[in-house]
């Protein structure tokens, strides 16, 4: 297998992992025993996948509340995660924070929250830190569409900017912030297209085209750690299921029958796994492997997690400060 065969697989597992731990958890939902919030990135998991393959190990990533994808895909222990989910000591947050208090500080995930624009400028502070200390660090920082319409992004480009500083701002643009369309929200222009006008080095793709956005991850990342000033990346996808929860919210009209059927069609998933059966890249024989390895690694995760003790009184006085 040539060094491009073993990248586009990669890329594939990658996203096929995130899929299935993602289907995992909406079918175990229903038993009522995760009882955090829970956002899936059911459809979106190419972003996640192409811009955290053109990353160093010790480039840093932070979230928003549709984490798990980015998690997984920077390196996050996934047994660490479902018992957070589960509420559990051996969570990655010791069970404190749920679905959208993620962080593996050993993996370069160095956290998520569920405010909006919360992390932005901490990935700016983090690129500045790294420039400070004359480390070749990059910061990332994964964000929806929404996002963009908080003061703090623009602050944050500002600073970036202003600085040259060695930072990736992520957006995945699915179209809703909640049930609300773009259109609804933002004036007719590409998101991009203000970022490049605030001093960033401004990307666009198909964000569901897992090859596409590791190809101008790369580049962008290249420049932003070469001194080139921060990149912004404007990645067009789509949520299959409900803003939050593990359903499918279809019943409530804020899409038509016909988008949800155009945005499935475009499964970053379903696309890639043709490519590399049609050509050549990977057999049948190999795709059910890897599918068998994944769920079996999914099934220790659980097992793992409601294994595992639930916090204590004591637990909960620890961990408050770094």
């Amino acid at each position: 297998m040539t060094t491009a065969d073993e990248t586009l697989v990669s890329l594939f597992r990658a996203m096929w992992r995130i899929r299935l731990v993602e289907e995992a958890l909406a079918n175990r939902y229903a038993d009522q025993e995760m009882r955090c919030p829970m956002h899936l990135c059911i459809g979106q998991e190419a972003i996640a996948s192409g811009v955290c393959a053109a990353l160093n190990p010790d480039d840093v990533v932070f979230s928003n509340h549709r984490a798990h994808g980015h998690y997984l895909a920077k390196g996050g222990d996934l047994k660490a995660m479902v018992a957070e989910l589960y509420g559990r000591s051996t969570g990655c947050c010791g069970g404190r924070g749920g679905s959208m208090h993620l962080i593996d500080q050993r993996a370069g995930f160095l956290g998520a929250t569920p405010i909006v624009g919360g992390t932005v400028p901490v990935a700016v502070g983090a690129a500045w830190a790294a420039r400070l200390k004359g480390e070749k660090k990059v910061g990332v920082a994964f964000f929806g569409d929404g996002c963009f319409e908080e003061g703090v992004i623009h602050e944050s480009m500002n600073f970036a900017a202003l600085y040259k500083l060695p930072v990736l701002f992520v957006c995945e643009n699915n179209n809703f912030s909640v049930y609300t369309p773009l259109r609804e929200r933002q004036p007719a222009r590409p998101i991009h297209v203000v970022a490049q006008a605030q001093g960033c080095g401004a990307w666009h793709s198909d964000g569901n085209d897992a090859e596409a956005v590791y190809a101008i991850s790369r580049e962008a990342v290249r420049r932003a750690r070469a001194g080139e000033g921060p990149q912004f990346l404007e990645l067009d996808t789509y949520r299959w299921r409900e803003h939050c929860g593990p359903n499918f919210d279809d019943e409530l009209n804020y899409r038509s029958a016909d988008e949800i059927a155009a945005g499935k069609a475009s499964d970053p998933v379903s696309r890639m796994r043709a490519k590399l059966l049609q050509e050549g890249h990977m057999t049948q024989s190999g795709l059910e492997a890897m599918t068998q390895q994944i769920k079996r690694e999914i099934d220790e995760a659980f097992d793992f997690a409601l294994s595992s003790p639930v916090p204590t009184t004591q637990d909960g006085t620890g961990k408050i400060y770094a």
